[in-house]
């Protein structure tokens, strides 16, 4: 396995996001960082790591639905190994 640095677009949803507490998602371009064994794993992992974020704070259908919707608005600039 091997450490990513996974880059993200947030611009277009980051108004959205207001009301939960973001981690280490909280700018416009976060860099986080996951264990994966490819680059389309470590985009993956990232992503359901962001979910998980928001849905521990609301796990209600609304907010299921939002972030469905944002998946599609939400880009990766960059996965590099660290």
């Amino acid at each position: 396995m091997i450490i990513y640095n996974v880059t993200f677009d947030l611009t277009a949803v980051i108004a959205r996001l207001k009301k939960f507490r973001l981690k280490e998602f909280n700018s416009m371009y976060p860099t986080v960082f996951v264990e994966a064994d490819n680059p389309d794993d470590a985009c993956y992992l990232a992503y359901c790591k962001f979910s998980e974020i928001i849905l521990k704070q609301d796990e209600s259908s609304e907010t299921s639905k939002m972030l469905k919707e944002m998946m599609h608005e939400i880009k990766v600039t960059r996965v590099k190994p660290k």
